[in-house]
């Protein structure tokens, strides 16, 4: 747990540097784990396992009990964004960061991923798994709602291979009803934004 502690030390001494933003400079090691954990639903932060990016490294910041992962805000990158998944769901996210960190291209990072999958080599899980997501153009922070001023959320449910013939949910893009992406993939997901 010390160790832990000393990470999270450090990733908030990192983020507040990076941002550099009064407001980023004065937020402690809680408020920056309460931003992480911001899109999930209030029954699973307390057992979220944390994670922030560190000197360029990913590194955990606070131990999970449960099944979700949150990705804190990334400090050199402007406004806000923060994201929680199902650990079901880390070795198709983890691939995917691997292959942006090489520079592939979203088409490529697809095709690689989609061939491991089908070679058995990337697991995909086979039942819906769930990713959480708050993103803001801006920094401005609301200390009493614990999360930032502004933000829209984005649900995702992943569905493996649905269609709209199995789902009965529509590929049409709409803010006011989910909506189903990459259909027949095995990272089909239904969309819902807030």
């Amino acid at each position: 747990m010390a160790l832990h502690r000393a990470s999270l030390i450090a990733a908030t001494a990192v983020l507040a540097a990076a941002a550099g933003t009064a407001e980023a400079q004065t937020k402690s090691a809680d408020q920056q784990i309460a931003a992480a954990v911001s899109p999930l639903p209030e029954g699973l932060r307390a057992g979220a396992e944390v994670r922030a990016l560190i000197e360029g490294a990913l590194v955990t910041v606070r131990d999970g009990s449960n099944e979700m992962i949150c990705l804190a805000d990334d400090p050199t990158r402007e406004g806000f964004h923060a994201a929680c998944y199902h650990r079901f769901l880390e070795p198709f996210m983890a691939r995917g960061r691997e292959l942006r960190a090489e520079g592939k291209t979203r088409p490529e990072i697809d095709a690689m991923r989609l061939a491991e999958i089908e070679a058995g080599m990337l697991e995909m899980p086979s039942q819906p798994t769930a990713l959480y997501s708050l993103s803001s153009d801006h920094e401005a922070w609301d200390a009493a709602a614990g999360m930032p001023i502004d933000a829209s959320g984005l649900y995702v449910i992943y569905l493996p291979y649905a269609t709209p013939e199995s789902s009965g949910i529509s590929v049409q893009p709409a803010r006011d009803r989910p909506w189903l992406m990459y259909p027949g993939k095995p990272w089909a997901h239904v969309m819902i934004s807030r």
